[in-house]
């Protein structure tokens, strides 16, 4: 018992240290957002005092100087669209290639996966030339584009819980007069939430926090919240650190608050689908 309370111990302060390791990134962000850009530079790990508290002066120069209003809409636009489809459309891919046994679908499912590890550098110019082709240079045309991006990991996750949901379900289903669709949405798809959730959460983080795909695909026409931090950035390398610590504590507030409504169901979501089945 002595033994098990010391390894307690040892496992709760070195969790409690890691956390604060985690959170210091984020406290300086904070704290300097309320401090003057000289301050910043001179003494950046210091709490404001009442010589370099500006209040929300930052925040207000911030707003006015990138357009974060507009680009917070089309952010949100784009990630709330980007993830619905994905958890939709993959969740439905998930179900199909693990249920419909054949060459083809196995094929399928080993081509999302290796779609994982392949780097995005290795595709982006390709890329970016073939959505101005095909006009997807737009915020719709982005949206399809984090479909296939995101489709690989989430097609994984959904293939590993959909081989742990007992096919006698759906037959059971099949038997009381449903088709293909209403089996999905009415049996299959309500006891994949904890994953569906899971997948939601890793998506909206990629795709609200990520600068190099809406940069290279839509540029500056429609700026997202990445796009527009980087506006701050003045001639001969010259950035406003305050506002840009203000931005930046504005942009993260959202996907905080996102991921902490649905923490619980990550865990469960990613264990459910990567060790089942």
């Amino acid at each position: 018992m002595k033994k098990i309370k010391i390894s307690n111990i040892f496992i709760f302060t070195f969790l409690l240290g890691l956390s604060v390791v985690f959170l210091i990134p984020i406290i300086t962000v904070v704290s300097n957002s309320f401090k003057d850009r000289f301050s910043i530079s001179q003494s950046p790990f210091v709490l404001p005092n009442s010589d370099t508290f500006v209040g929300v002066e930052n925040y207000i120069k911030g707003i006015d100087d990138t357009g974060f209003i507009s680009a917070f809409f089309w952010s949100l636009f784009i990630t709330v669209t980007s993830v619905v489809i994905i958890v939709i459309f993959t969740a439905m891919t998930a179900w199909y290639i693990t249920r419909v046994k054949t060459r083809l679908n196995n094929f399928l499912y080993y081509l999302f996966v290796f779609s994982m590890i392949v780097p995005f550098q290795m595709v982006m110019f390709t890329m970016s030339k073939i959505a101005n082709t095909l006009r997807l240079d737009n915020p719709l045309g982005l949206i399809f584009i984090y479909l296939g991006f995101g489709a690989g990991l989430s097609v994984f996750i959904f293939s590993g819980f959909v081989k742990s949901i007992p096919i006698s379900l759906e037959e059971a289903a099949i038997i009381d007069g449903c088709n293909v669709f209403s089996t999905f949405w009415l049996v299959v798809f309500p006891m994949l939430k904890p994953t569906a959730i899971t997948v939601a959460i890793l998506n909206t983080m990629w795709v609200w926090n990520d600068y190099l795909l809406p940069y290279l695909v839509i540029g500056s026409d429609y700026k997202t919240i990445p796009i527009a931090v980087q506006y701050l950035k003045g001639g001969y390398g010259s950035i406003d650190m305050g506002a840009m610590m203000a931005m930046l504590v504005l942009s993260i507030v959202p996907v905080v608050v996102f991921y902490l409504t649905c923490q619980k169901y990550i865990i469960k979501g990613v264990a459910a689908g990567a060790v089942k089945g």
